[in-house]
């Protein structure tokens, strides 16, 4: 069993030790009785005997065996001076793959020479640190695994179910799982007060062999499975598909209103392709972009990658292989579709071919368009025009028809302003390794007043489209959604360019100005239906 906590951090360890498979676990030991002689130090002992039988590399710090003071006397721990054994353990915790507390439970909780360790040991700097946005912090620990041993008086079931494990819970979640560390099931060792040498001698066996079972890893075979789907799921970023989905039904829906009929199996092998050429950017823009993404403190669900390498969740090898399985099934989809599709095979080959170009140029070289400032507007039109024409040919209609490119003005100027916006959280990073997205070379605020200026745009095409009565059926009521939105995103825009310490990390912003973008595409498929 692994916490949420650890899943969102994930097993850096793991992932190196994939690279480096001859290499031994390295396991620290930590007993945080301030007792010599207890049954947490024979704990320890039997644990350490079967890691040690297991192949690993262990060190253990007996924290009565510690000189040092426990108490925070200074505003910061990192103002007050360090013991030799504090800096050992510290040295101890970065080169340690996984990490075993064990300890009683008193109170509810930790022992205070356990606490006043943590408080000593866990600062600022080295277990985690301070960044904008967010919780206001990122752990420095990532890639760790660590197990709590405790024992206690308390029956397991009271104290789980009827104190709601208060100690397990902090260790777990606020101290452990800030600083990065992946955590795998408690083990408890209760009730103490009434276990007889039998029951203490099965304890005993059981740390043992769960110290042995480190010969391979810390996570099971199931656990690692799970990590490696979480890791090539956040890499995927499933947040920005949806919006390409309904504007290709947009375009699918159109053309059959027009006449053209529709097909299903058309309709979904056409989305395979597109889905797949999508992830094949996507990813390539995760490879391609590894030097600025690990420059990048100010990234946020919208902006900066899915960090997936920087937090070595995934290899550039693994990488490179998902990119390239990518392109293959992308090119499996099309050749699919090609064979079934109804319009002209050249028309069609031809937008597919060009719209690959384009897509896959975003930050592949040569084009690199994303280095060049293009790369918003290469968002904004695979995202609009490219999508909506594609959804409407490939159901048999004609590319000289105006219906697909009257959809799609209004949906390409309102996806401007969100691509424009995200460059912003990522401007430092960008700019140190000449990334010349558009906040890169007209700065900040100019970015901000674009969007302004293409949000408002983007409404006021929706009222002239209406006054004129320009494709009236798609864009009924359309107005009712956009105006009070746009006039939202200005007022947040307009506040951001009075702030004299604007915020580098703009995820509210972001939010406002990409859910602006599902009216353009929502409420035209919904009425064309």
């Amino acid at each position: 069993m692994i916490s949420s906590e650890g899943l969102s951090g994930i097993a850096l360890q793991y992932m190196s030790r994939n690279n480096q498979p001859s290499r031994p676990l390295n396991v620290l030991v930590i007993n945080g009785h301030p007792r010599k002689a207890s049954l947490s130090e024979a704990l320890c002992d039997q644990y350490i005997a079967g890691a040690t039988a297991a192949g690993t590399v262990v060190h253990r710090i007996d924290l009565y065996a510690l000189d040092f003071e426990p108490n925070v006397l200074h505003h910061s721990p990192n103002t007050q001076f360090m013991e030799p054994g504090l800096v050992r353990a510290q040295k101890l915790i970065a080169w340690a793959d996984h990490v075993v507390f064990v300890y009683p439970t008193w109170w509810g909780t930790m022992p205070a020479i356990l606490k006043g360790f943590i408080d000593r040991v866990f600062t600022a700097g080295f277990a985690f640190e301070e960044i904008e946005g967010g919780t206001g912090y990122a752990p420095l620990l990532r890639g760790k695994t660590a197990q709590l041993m405790t024992t206690m008086d308390t029956p397991k079931l009271v104290y789980n179910l009827v104190y709601r494990a208060p100690g397990n819970n902090a260790m777990h979640r606020a101290t452990l799982g800030f600083c990065g560390f992946l955590m795998l099931k408690n083990e408890i060792f209760s009730p103490v007060k009434s276990a007889d040498e039998t029951r203490r001698k099965l304890w005993l066996n059981k740390a043992y062999q769960l110290g042995k079972k480190l010969r391979s890893g810390a996570l099971s075979p199931t656990q690692k499975i799970g990590i490696k789907a979480f890791s090539w799921f956040k890499a995927i970023r499933f947040q920005f598909y949806p919006m390409t989905f309904i504007a290709y039904a947009a375009g699918a829906v159109a053309a059959g209103q027009m006449g053209y009929g529709y097909s299903s199996f058309i309709f979904w092998v056409g989305y395979l392709w597109l889905f797949f050429l999508e992830l094949v950017t996507v990813l390539s823009n995760d490879y391609v972009d590894y030097p600025t993404d690990v420059q990048n403190r100010f990234f946020g669900p919208f902006s900066g990658g899915s960090r997936v390498m920087v937090d070595k969740l995934l290899s550039p090898k693994e990488m490179r292989i998902g990119i390239l399985a990518s392109l293959i099934l992308c090119f499996g989809a099309l050749a699919v579709l090609l064979a079934a599709a109804k319009g002209a095979l050249s028309t069609l080959t031809m937008t597919c071919l060009v719209l690959t170009i384009i897509t896959t140029g975003y930050t592949i070289p040569p084009l690199r368009l994303s280095y060049r400032g293009l790369g918003e507007a290469t968002v904004a039109f695979t995202h609009s025009f490219a999508v909506i024409v594609c959804g409407y040919i490939f159901q048999g209609g004609k590319l000289a028809d105006q219906v697909p490119w009257l959809l799609s003005i209004p949906l390409f100027l309102s996806v401007l302003p969100s691509i424009m916006l995200a460059g912003i959280p990522d401007h430092d990073a960008d700019k140190s390794v000449s990334k010349n997205t558009l906040a890169v070379l007209l700065g900040k605020k100019r970015v901000v007043r674009l969007a302004i200026f293409f949000t408002l745009t983007a409404a006021l095409l929706v009222l002239v489209y209406h006054l004129f009565k320009v494709e009236q059926g798609a864009f009924t009521n359309l107005l009712v959604f956009v105006v009070p939105h746009a006039l939202l995103i200005v007022y947040l825009l307009c506040r951001y360019l009075r702030n004299p310490y604007p915020p580098a990390r703009i995820d509210g912003l972001l939010v406002a100005a990409l859910s602006y973008i599902l009216w353009f595409g929502l409420i035209p498929l919904i009425n064309l239906m």
